[in-house]
């Protein structure tokens, strides 16, 4: 005889699984404790970004922050040295579009929190629903990056993004800069699968949704006026989070891939005064002279990726960054996948090698990313008075062979770089192999 669950057993045995499974998938790795000393690492090449490599030269990190940087600094009585030589010491990496914390496991429902219901979520910020135990991040931190610009996904208007940090027990912990910009997916037009059939019907929805997005903005500016003329109105949680899209303090992120999608955002952008970035531009190299006429950077997400049409070269994935750049077109390279992100360096490297050139991929994962999101007086260079956030490596860290980060500080901290992926490399290399 089989027993019947009741709606209230099935409901708690539910919460119970849902309970297991985030347990099951937060990492046991503790946040460092704040920089109580000062760290002198001696005799390290030290690549700036801001002001060329420096062979053999020293760097102090203190109440964390760069203290100074120099060849031969005094030792601090207290200091904790580090042999540098034969070492690399870089800035730490900034992934500037990535779903990290937000997307753990795609199959179960329970683990992905990258959208909200509805094509008109301007207000909702990612940040929010970010989990700093994710399993993830520390093989993320792993290949050198610390800090991510956390970003929700949507059909329209998807949400705000936040930069954080990578070493922190909770979102408070590590939140550097709330809501950045808004995040404009735009709508794609049906492609050569849609049968003729359906074909009339989609270009129909593609329309409205077109129009639809016409009408979000227009309702926005209209709501903008009226709040700047008369702070006592009645607000909107919808428009008035768009209200620093108009008086430029944010910026809209318009996630585009196609080449028509391209250039009508850039019609979009000549039609409304506001600040945008196109992420993803898969076919940006082709629209390159449009995109640097308007001074529109791109965040590139393409990096490892295949041709789009048959007749590409079918390297154009790895030469668009160098192509955009030789336009004029301010580059970044990123990847909104959380799981992809670790690749992040090594997708520099590739468009390193494929015309974009060293210093200029290095600036496209540090830099470039910083200034983009407003906080290049704090990351993004090795500079006297940032925030010591950096990382050592045994080579160049865009190279995947050589690279081999030894050590990570956040802000001073020192970083704990085990993570799941080391643990069970090491777990198998004590197997007996079965005769």
């Amino acid at each position: 005889m089989t027993a019947k669950i009741s709606t209230l057993q099935q409901w708690m045995l539910g919460i119970t699984c849902a309970l297991s499974m985030s347990s099951a998938m937060s990492h046991d790795m503790v946040p460092g404790k704040k920089q109580s000393a000062p760290i002198l690492i001696k005799g390290a090449t030290l690549h700036t970004v801001s002001n060329g490599v420096l062979n053999n030269s020293d760097i102090l990190l203190k109440d964390g922050k760069i203290a100074a940087i120099g060849k031969q600094l005094s030792q601090p009585s207290n200091a904790q040295v580090i042999n540098g030589q034969g070492k690399h010491v870089y800035p730490g990496l900034i992934s500037t579009v990535s779903q990290l914390g937000l997307r753990e496991i795609e199959s179960v429902r329970a683990t992905v929190d990258i959208t909200e219901v509805g094509e008109d979520n301007p207000h909702l910020l990612a940040h929010v629903a970010y989990n700093p135990d994710s399993e993830i991040i520390p093989t993320i931190r792993a290949n050198g990056i610390t800090h991510v610009q956390v970003t929700p996904s949507g059909y329209m208007l998807g949400g705000q993004s936040s930069v954080i940090n990578l070493d922190a027990w909770n979102i408070d912990d590590g939140l550097v800069k709330s809501a950045v910009g808004v995040h404009l997916f735009w709508p794609s037009k049906p492609g050569y699968w849609v049968s003729k059939k359906r074909l009339p019907k989609a270009l129909k929805s593609y329309q409205k949704r077109l129009d639809r997005l016409t009408d979000y903005f227009a309702q926005s500016k209209r709501y903008a006026t009226a709040y700047n003329a008369d702070k006592t109105i009645e607000q909107d949680i919808r428009w008035h989070a768009m209200l620093g899209l108009w008086s430029k303090e944010k910026t809209l992120f318009v996630h585009a891939d196609a080449i028509n999608e391209i250039e009508q955002a850039l019609r979009f952008n000549r039609t409304h005064d506001i600040n945008i970035v196109i992420v993803g531009g898969r076919d940006a190299w082709i629209a390159k002279e449009q995109i640097a006429a308007q001074q529109v950077p791109v965040i590139y997400t393409h990096a490892f990726g295949i041709p789009a049409r048959g007749d590409e070269d079918i390297d154009q994935a790895f030469k668009t960054p160098s192509q955009l750049k030789d336009a004029g077109v301010t580059v970044v390279i990123g990847y909104e996948s959380a799981w992809d992100s670790r690749s992040l360096a090594f997708a520099a490297g590739m468009a390193a090698k494929y015309g974009l050139g060293k210093k200029a991929a290095l600036e496209a994962i540090t830099l470039t990313p910083a200034k983009l999101l407003g906080v290049d007086k704090q990351l993004g260079s090795l500079d006297v008075g940032k925030s010591a956030s950096l990382i050592i490596t045994n080579g160049d860290v865009m190279d995947y062979q050589t690279h081999r980060v030894q050590q990570m500080f956040i802000d001073g901290r020192s970083v704990d770089l085990n993570n799941r992926h080391r643990q069970l490399y090491e777990k198998y290399q004590q197997k007996v192999a079965i005769k």
